[in-house]
């Protein structure tokens, strides 16, 4: 465990080694292909313009937008600077009396192209700098994520660990003389404490898979009814005295997604309910459409959420009295924040509350549609 632990801290300081900013001038034809489309598209708005108004007054203020959205929407600073550049020189061959040639005699123009240029240039830069800043802080949020649950874990693993090394070490020497509902109680513990390992596992598994080398979340067009039933499924078998429903909407709901991921998040929030509802007997899965996001909801008829931890409910740090639930159980703070960061990776938002007629009421979004975003809100309420 410990090797494991080091192992984690080696490469967690390897990646805030790789996140120092630095000059980066790199094509690609993505990029390529944003610079070409830009400039050609404000040259064209500049003839355009002209043949409504003879005025180029307009004209130097397309181009500075234009090194603008460049510099927003490519990596580094290559192709910022250079449409800083191609800009300035376009505007002298292009819009600047005599056309379509270089004049640099005019009066006030070397003036003129120098400042220009300057102001290109430091826009580009600051632009992708802010770029890189908002990168590194998305890092960042990555890195505590994953931080905060490999401190929970390594806290808590020890506890169902010795449980089972005990439980088995008494079977193993004492078996014979133990009576049978004794027997059974600690196979019982050892198959809860194993399941409990279990869970922790596969949302290790999950934030590996979103903080590896190339975190990039793979989706593809699932229906979201199936992974509601597989989940449900899963949960009936681990917990037969539950009563899990499940309604969905007549039409099929095709949903993005990574459907490990969401069955994963589903699994967290349905044993939320049951382990730390107290008095969980039912819980109920809904899927419908609102909007343009599908939204997914979980509920149980337990003793709801305490008020004092809704402020840290998804940010993966309760503090241990918080996460034992009254038979000692574990997993809250863990699988609430892997639960929030896989929903954001998707581009979605989470939120908790409690229901009117008792219990707690998780909730999620998914976009029906791909898109990128870079800031996912964070929701909770109570």
């Amino acid at each position: 465990m410990m090797k494991w632990v080091k192992s984690m801290t080696k490469t967690k300081t390897r990646s805030e080694q790789r996140k120092k900013p630095r000059l980066r001038f790199v094509f690609t034809w993505r990029d390529f292909g944003i610079f070409l489309a830009l400039l050609s598209g404000a040259t064209l708005l500049c003839h355009f313009l002209r043949t409504i108004d003879d005025s180029d007054v307009y004209v130097a203020l397309i181009f500075e937008l234009t090194v603008v959205l460049v510099s927003r929407f490519t990596d580094g600073y290559l192709f910022g600077l250079l449409s800083s550049v191609v800009g300035v020189i376009g505007i002298n061959y292009i819009f600047t009396f005599p056309y379509y040639q270089l004049n640099f005699t005019i009066s006030g123009y070397p003036l003129t192209f120098l400042v220009m240029l300057i102001v290109s240039i430091v826009v580009s830069t600051l632009t992708t700098q802010i770029k890189q800043q908002e990168k590194i802080r998305a890092e960042a949020e990555k890195e505590k994520m994953r931080g905060n649950l490999l401190r929970a874990v390594s806290h808590d693993i020890r506890t169902p660990l010795t449980s089972i090394v005990g439980g088995v070490s008494t079977l193993l020497d004492s078996g014979d003389q133990l009576d049978e509902a004794t027997r059974t109680q600690l196979l019982e513990n050892i198959r809860d404490e194993s399941n409990w390992l279990v869970s922790v596992v596969e949302n290790l598994l999950s934030v590996t898979r979103m903080t590896g080398e190339q975190t990039k979340i793979k989706k593809e067009m699932e229906a979201g009814e199936e992974v509601l039933s597989a989940a449900a499924m899963k949960i009936k078998k681990h917990y037969p005295q539950i009563d899990v429903s499940v309604r969905a909407p007549k039409e099929l709901l095709m949903i993005p997604m990574d459907v490990i991921l969401i069955e994963q998040v589903l699994i967290n929030l349905m044993e939320n309910s049951i382990q730390h509802g107290g008095t969980t007997t039912r819980v109920e899965l809904q899927l419908r459409k609102e909007g343009e996001n599908a939204r997914f909801e979980v509920a149980d008829n337990g003793r709801g959420i305490a008020r004092e931890v809704f402020p840290t409910l998804f940010k993966g740090y309760l503090s241990h009295d918080e996460e034992l639930t009254a038979d000692g159980r574990r997993n809250m703070g863990i699988g609430l924040s892997v639960c929030m960061s896989i929903v954001q990776a998707h581009g979605g938002t989470m939120q908790a509350e409690n229901r009117e007629i008792g219990g707690a009421l998780f909730s999620f979004t998914l976009p029906l549609e791909e898109r990128n975003d870079e800031n996912p809100r964070e929701d909770s309420g109570d």
